[in-house]
């Protein structure tokens, strides 16, 4: 089927008419000179005039031309048959914490030291990638909860996004019952057996409006398993890590974590090294793809190169139609001048 992405670009069509008669005339800033004997030249140069055509015709290729272009703009396209695209899988919401102590350098990369957003990023950018067949969203929070990439089949994308997510850019408190109930907003609009929320935190609830609860209470009513994990390693003795040899950052609240994972069917994981996340990734990935509804698809093709293309040729055509006496008159008057 022929159709028209924009058909509204046809309005526009009397435009250049519109302009002529509302802009001024331009004014070229020179005198006129009138000529009376116009014709005899042209017969001295070889040139007859050529008989004047009405005005109408005239603009007849120039419309032409504008309508071509009128009709690339407007995207003609050629739609296919409505075909069924099977959509299996999960509707899956990642929410990470970009709050300050995500910065701690405990863990291991590579045999190199690296912040735990910065583990974050290389394990579960490897897991949003392989997250075949679902759609998956991301969360980033700290004081505050924003939606960074909504739920889309677009699994390069999302992870592009968690790859840039720097610390604090969502404020250096935790509002884990934020990222809860925004997560909820987002999944309760999908299927009602295939809402998931992944929450990758390493503290307690510090900021926000919803108590991490009341929100895991609210998920659990909308049908949204959430599956927290808890990132960061255990207190050691180190110089680096303060005077008690404590891990300043390290105030993960695991019972609330435990609660929200038993609320809403889901189940907490608790990562202290990287081994420990790539497991959780693994544990992850055999969430098993629940049927949904078939989206219908139509394959689509551009068909606005043609009218682009007929409007340059025309342009061309035009062009050298001007062009051509003074091409012709030129090897004239170069014979003209070698005598």
């Amino acid at each position: 089927m022929f159709e028209f992405a924009w058909p509204w670009i046809f309005l526009l069509a009397p435009l250049p008419w519109l302009l002529r008669l509302l802009l001024p005339a331009a004014d070229s800033g020179e005198a006129a000179l009138n000529i009376s004997f116009l014709d005899e030249l042209q017969t001295l140069s070889g040139r007859r005039a050529r008989a004047s055509l009405p005005a109408w015709r005239q603009q007849t290729r120039f419309v032409l031309l504008w309508l071509l272009l009128l009709s690339a703009s407007a995207r003609p396209q050629w739609l296919g048959e409505p075909l069924p695209f099977p959509a299996s899988g999960r509707d899956l919401l990642v929410a990470v914490d970009v709050s300050g102590s995500m910065d701690y350098a405990d863990m291991r990369w590579e045999d190199e030291e690296v912040s735990r957003l910065t583990l974050v990023k290389h394990l579960l950018g490897d897991f949003i990638e392989g997250r075949q067949g679902d759609r998956v969203g991301l969360i980033l929070f700290g004081s505050q909860a924003y939606l960074q990439a909504p739920l889309t089949f677009d699994r390069q994308t999302v992870r592009t996004w968690l790859d840039e997510a720097l610390i604090g850019i969502a404020g250096k408190n935790t509002a884990i019952g934020d990222a809860i109930g925004l997560a909820v907003k987002r999944l309760r609009q999908r299927p009602a057996d295939s809402r998931i929320l992944v929450l990758v935190t390493d503290g307690a609830n510090t900021g926000g409006e919803i108590e991490p609860l009341t929100a895991a209470r609210l998920a659990a009513e909308e049908g949204v398993k959430i599956y927290p994990i808890g990132i960061g390693a255990d207190p050691r003795q180190s110089a680096a890590l303060g005077i008690f040899g404590l891990n300043p950052g390290l105030d993960l609240d695991e019972p609330t974590l435990h609660a929200i994972a038993e609320l809403t069917g889901g189940e907490y994981f608790r990562a202290r090294d990287s081994e420990e996340l790539r497991a959780i990734e693994s544990s992850l990935n055999r969430l098993e793809p629940v049927a949904q509804q078939p989206t219908l698809t139509r394959l689509t093709l551009a068909l606005y190169a043609w009218p682009l293309s007929a409007a340059l040729l025309l342009s061309l055509l035009l062009v050298i139609r001007e062009l051509w006496p003074q091409l012709r008159r030129m090897p004239r008057q170069n014979k003209a001048k070698a005598s």
